[in-house]
């Protein structure tokens, strides 16, 4: 008695494929948060409005980020390092010339200014969002700070400067602006305020009498 001739395996049928990810969603839903945390605030922001906005499921931005406190670091992330860019132009003084335009630029319009008043009201009212801002901004202290390395790695800058007080100075004094209701100086002026940096507010030639003394002076 001849075998049985063998059966063909049956084929698995293929799966059905889910719809494909919408690679400009995130770019979408993240400048749509930045955009509302820079008009409204953390507090005022919300993820159904966000989601709106950016034309997504609610699902779609709770499948990319946990909650509303990480779809906010992302989008002050994204919101700092493109109003606020820390550019890499071969110089300390070029560097510095076109950060402090843009910066400039964006602290002395409408926009700017109430954002910067915002981000201090919230982060004085509470310790949680004075966290969420302080972690979105270290990024760009980084970037700030890599500035200023290149600066001693060519030998524009001296090795022991302060490093927190250059990266510092100018955050404080552009909330300075905002709080007192002074004009921001324009962006022209940067040239003046980048040779304020680099030259300090001593008369040029020789030591001064308050300089500090050497050792066994």
């Amino acid at each position: 008695m001849s075998a049985r001739p063998s059966q063909p395996e049956e084929r698995a049928a293929p799966r059905r494929k889910g719809r494909p990810r919408d690679a400009s969603a995130d770019e979408r839903i993240l400048a749509a948060a930045a955009e509302l945390i820079l008009t409204r605030g953390f507090d005022n922001m919300t993820v159904d409005e966000v989601a709106s906005r950016a034309r997504a499921g609610k699902a779609t931005v709770y499948r990319r980020w946990a909650g509303k406190e990480d779809l906010a670091f992302a989008a002050l992330e994204q919101l700092y390092s493109t109003q606020l860019p820390i550019p890499d132009t071969g110089s300390l003084r070029g560097d510095l010339l076109e950060a402090l335009r843009q910066a400039l630029e964006f602290a002395g319009s409408d926009t700017g200014r109430a954002y910067m008043r915002m981000t201090v009201a919230e982060s004085l009212r509470d310790s949680r969002i004075a966290s969420l801002y302080t972690s979105a901004f270290e990024n760009q202290e980084a970037s700030a700070r890599e500035m200023f390395q290149r600066g001693i790695d060519r030998g524009e800058l001296r090795p022991d400067l302060r490093m927190d007080l250059a990266v510092n100075w100018f955050a404080g004094l552009m909330i300075l602006y905002a709080i007192i209701e002074r004009p921001v100086p324009a962006p022209e002026e940067a040239q003046d305020m980048v040779d304020f940096v680099l030259e300090g507010i001593a008369a040029r030639g020789g030591a001064q009498p308050w300089s500090t003394p050497g050792p066994g002076a």
